[in-house]
Parts: C-alpha cells; sequence; structure tokens
C-alpha cells in the first residue's frame, strides 16, 4: 500500500468489535466476524479501520481492562484469527489500527497480582499508584465512572484508579512501565499493524504529590479546567519516546491521542511533529448545530493542528457517546452533519452504524447493561451500552444477521429498516449516502475557504468541492453550481432547513 502520510486524509472507521459481527455463533462479534465483513468496508470507502480492545480481559469496562497485552481474548478468537484478519484487510488495501491502553492495565494483570502479594513498599507496588495506609483517600480525586478514585486493599494501603477499581492506574515514573509499553507497542507493530489509538492520552502522568483537586463533579472539568491528574506536561517525554519507536517501522506507522485538555493550543502538543500524529477533536463532536458554534469550532480547531503542522481529525460519534442522530434528535441533521464533516480537511473518524443512521438506544433493560457507569452511578446514568448494540446486516435474518444463530450479547430493537440489506441500492438511504460521500471525498483536497452566507448558513469550498449547509428555519437559496450530493434533494433551486448540498467547485 502507499503510504506517504496516508493518516493526513483518512477515512477510519472504529469498530466496537464485540459489536459489528459475530463469526462463530455465540452472540459476541470476533475477529472472525469482523474478517468476513472487510468487504463490506472497501466497498464503503473508508481507508483504515480502528478495532477497540481484542486482547484478554475480565470485560469489566468491555476490554479498556487490559489483563495480557500480547494476546486475544478468547471471546475474540485467536492471534492466528488477528493475523488472518490483518493480511486481509491489507489485501483490500484497508489499513489496522488498535488501541493502546497505558493509563491502567486490568487488576487481574499478573504484575498487579503480584503487588498485591509482595506487600507495602515493594517493587511490585511502584509500579501502581499506591499509598499508605490511612483512615481516609490520599486525596479528592474521583472516579472518571463515579465515586471515589481510591479503593482500600486487604493490608490498608490505598491503590488509584481513574476509572473503575478493577483498572488501577500505572505509576509512569516506573521505568519498568515505561519499557513495558515500548515492548508492546514492537510486539503489535512487527505483527504489521498501521498504528494505535492511545487510550487516554492525556492520563498517564499525574501531578507530584497528588494534591486534591478542591472541587465536586470533576469529570464535569475535564477538557474545560486543569486538573492534577490529567494533561500533565511530563506525558509528552513519554509520547516522543514513541515517535522514534514508530518511526522506526517501515509503511507510516501512526498514532492517534484520545486526549482531552483544556485548551485547543495545549491539545496540539500531542501532536507536535516528534509527538504522536493525530489528536481526537472532541470540541466538534461537542459543538451544538448552530452555525457561529460549528464555525467557531471548526476555525480553532484548524488553526490549533495548523500551527503544528498536523491534520485536524473530526469525529460525530464514538463508542462513549450517543449517537449523534440521537444527540441532535432529527436524521436529517445527523446527515447534514455528515456532509459537514466529510467535506471539511484533514482525516475523519466514522463510527461502526452511523453510515446506517442508527440511533441511541434508549431502552435496553437493566439486567442486560454491562457498563461500569450504569453500576457505579446505581442506574441513575445510563452508561455507553446504548451506542454498542450490535449492527444489524440482514433485515430477514434473526439478529439482523449479526450472528448466525440469532444471538446477541446486548438485544436489538427493531431495526429491520435500518439493516444494511434494506439501504443497499436504495439512493436516498444512508448507507449510500456515506458510500458515496466518501468516494467523492478522496478528491478533495487543500485547505478550507469561507464564503459570505447568512448567519445560520455555513459555506465554504476545498479544491473540488463547495460545501453549504442550511442550519437555519428557512429554506436558502443553492449558490450556482452542479449539485454532486446533497442530505436531502434541493427543490426549486433552494435548500431546505438542517440540510447540506455538495456543489462541483
Amino acid at each position: 500500500m502507499p503510504s506517504s502520510n496516508w493518516w493526513r486524509t483518512a477515512a477510519i472507521y472504529e469498530i466496537y468489535v464485540r459489536s459489528f459481527a459475530d463469526g462463530n455463533g455465540d452472540g459476541e462479534g470476533d475477529l472472525i466476524g469482523l474478517r468476513e465483513r472487510l468487504p463490506y468496508l472497501k466497498d464503503l470507502g473508508v481507508d483504515a479501520i480502528w478495532l477497540t480492545p481484542f486482547y484478554r480481559s475480565p470485560m469489566v469496562d468491555g476490554g479498556y481492562d487490559v489483563a495480557d497485552y500480547r494476546d486475544v481474548d478468547p471471546m475474540f478468537g485467536t492471534l492466528d484469527d488477528f493475523d488472518a484478519m490483518l493480511a486481509a484487510a491489507h489485501a483490500l488495501d484497508i489499513r489496522v489500527i488498535v488501541d493502546i491502553v497505558p493509563n491502567h492495565t486490568s487488576s487481574r494483570h499478573a504484575w498487579f497480582t503480584e503487588a498485591l502479594a509482595a506487600g507495602p513498599g515493594s517493587l511490585e507496588r511502584d509500579r501502581y499508584i499506591f499509598r499508605p495506609s490511612s483512615e481516609e483517600p490520599p486525596n479528592d480525586w474521583e472516579s472518571v465512572f463515579g465515586g471515589r478514585a481510591w479503593t482500600r486493599t486487604a493490608d490498608g494501603e490505598w491503590y488509584l484508579h481513574l476509572f473503575d477499581p478493577g483498572q488501577p492506574d500505572l505509576n509512569w515514573d516506573n521505568a519498568d512501565v515505561r519499557a513495558e509499553f515500548e515492548s508492546v507497542l514492537r510486539f503489535w507493530l512487527d505483527r504489521g499493524v498501521d498504528g494505535f489509538r492511545v487510550d487516554v492520552a492525556h492520563g498517564m502522568v499525574k501531578q507530584a504529590g497528588l494534591p486534591s483537586v478542591g472541587h465536586p463533579q470533576q469529570i464535569g472539568l475535564l477538557g474545560r479546567k486543569p486538573l492534577p491528574y490529567f494533561d500533565q506536561d511530563g506525558v509528552h517525554e513519554v509520547y516522543r519516546a514513541w515517535r522514534k519507536i514508530l518511526d522506526s517501522y517501515p509503511g507510516d506507522r501512526m498514532a492517534v491521542a484520545e486526549a482531552w485538555a483544556s485548551t485547543p493550543l495545549r491539545l496540539a502538543r500531542y501532536v507536535a511533529p516528534d509527538e504522536l500524529h493525530q489528536a481526537f477533536n472532541f470540541d466538534f463532536l461537542a459543538a451544538p448545530w448552530s452555525a457561529p458554534e460549528l464555525r467557531s469550532t471548526i476555525d480553532s480547531c484548524v488553526e490549533a493542528a495548523d500551527s503544528v503542522g498536523a491534520p485536524t481529525t473530526w469525529v460525530l460519534s464514538n463508542h462513549d457517546k450517543p449517537r449523534h442522530v440521537t444527540r441532535f434528535g432529527s436524521a436529517a441533521v445527523a446527515r447534514a452533519a455528515a456532509l459537514l464533516m466529510l467535506a471539511l480537511p484533514g482525516s475523519v473518524y466514522l463510527y461502526q452504524g452511523e453510515e446506517l443512521g442508527l440511533p441511541e438506544v434508549l431502552d435496553l433493560p437493566a439486567d442486560a447493561r454491562q457498563d461500569p457507569v450504569w453500576h457505579r452511578s446505581g442506574g441513575t446514568d445510563p452508561g455507553r451500552d446504548g451506542c454498542r448494540v450490535p449492527l444489524p446486516w440482514d433485515a430477514s435474518l434473526p439478529a439482523y444477521g449479526f450472528s448466525a444463530t440469532g444471538r446477541s450479547w446486548l438485544p436489538q430493537p427493531d431495526w429491520a429498516g435500518l439493516a444494511v440489506s434494506a439501504q443497499q441500492g436504495v439512493p436516498s438511504s444512508f448507507l449510500e449516502l456515506y458510500r458515496t460521500a466518501l468516494h467523492l471525498r478522496r478528491t478533495f483536497s487543500g485547505p478550507l475557504t469561507w464564503h459570505s452566507a447568512p448567519a445560520d448558513v455555513l459555506d465554504f469550498s476545498r479544491a473540488g468541492v463547495r460545501c453549504v449547509v442550511n442550519l437555519s428555519a428557512a429554506a436558502v437559496p443553492v449558490p450556482a453550481g452542479e449539485v454532486v450530493l446533497g442530505s436531502v434533494e434541493p427543490a426549486d433551486g433552494q435548500l431546505p432547513p438542517n440540510a447540506a448540498v455538495w456543489l462541483r467547485a
């Protein structure tokens, strides 16, 4: 496959492996099922896939609690299955990015088992963040999943877990930790993966002395205010070391950060020329459906990325956020938002099923939910299971073709009309909109130029396309030019509200 910084303009498709396709009939998505569906992704027009964790794990947090970073969990198959999937993807010119989870391990990782057995003050405990026995936790830090971020061991010491107690935080001041993850990177690079998505890339390094925050509901400060356990300057030393490893391999390997920072400029530090290649643009995901807000977000994110020579990334949905059809409250808005995103310069990350227009599943029964957010909140926060429901492939089959046996680890709603089989070849469908847009997108190039437009309209050009998005309550005239794609068909030269159109520039 040609390299030449492919990731700068790529369309990358996130696969939540457990919910994509089941190849062995047990109701759980796996690597065999994924391999069988690769031709669908080739036809869709994506350049790469990103796989959520498939490593050995007790699945306390959907695999983000890793017990062995060098093996495949039996739920998903074997290392041979991974190698076969990777080879099949590469044969179709689809690159493969895998998740790496460096902030924490599973509490069942061999290191943590050894740390508990070794006792206070041991070298084994120094790989994690333990603090001496006391009646109260060492500070007021809160878990992202709710409750305090400290759990007491049988011998009275406390250990830090910024997520679930089953995910103890590693001590990145420890040389063993740094060496281990450099070895893990090489293990997967040697197998041929094209890159890594770095989970909680803003984590890992904690402020010296572990000072209290002095503020409740700390998750609400993420991405807005400094926190002593996130986005610390020391993390950049780690990524400079990782970049040297990535650059030592042929084929243009890359890494993308899942990073939250208090300003776009702080986020841009993660993609300095000697650090990671990309960082997710969560400001765009979080922006409301408002022309001024979106334009301001687009401009600030492009400017921050340009300042360090990095491409901007765009994302509307992922496995941690409610699906954007539901978030926007309208399929029409979701279609227009997709055309806006796919016309922007940089790379895009799509979440499996968004090309089908899948909504968030809001009515999952309590006994089906598995997200630790649901359990740790006492059922007051629905968690993230609603965006992780298995995909509908064939309207005529049990479990909509997700599994040959009709089994599905989360119950699916009535998605017959949204199944791949129901949308293929239907010009007005979500699937055909995405497919057409992704193939056209490859002909676009260069930066964007804004055109003067009414306050509630976005209008910009790049080489190959002019994109007009109407966010107002009334129809607006479509500028002169050949319409090549629209979220709806313009009528009498007018673009309806909550619609987008691409014109030949």
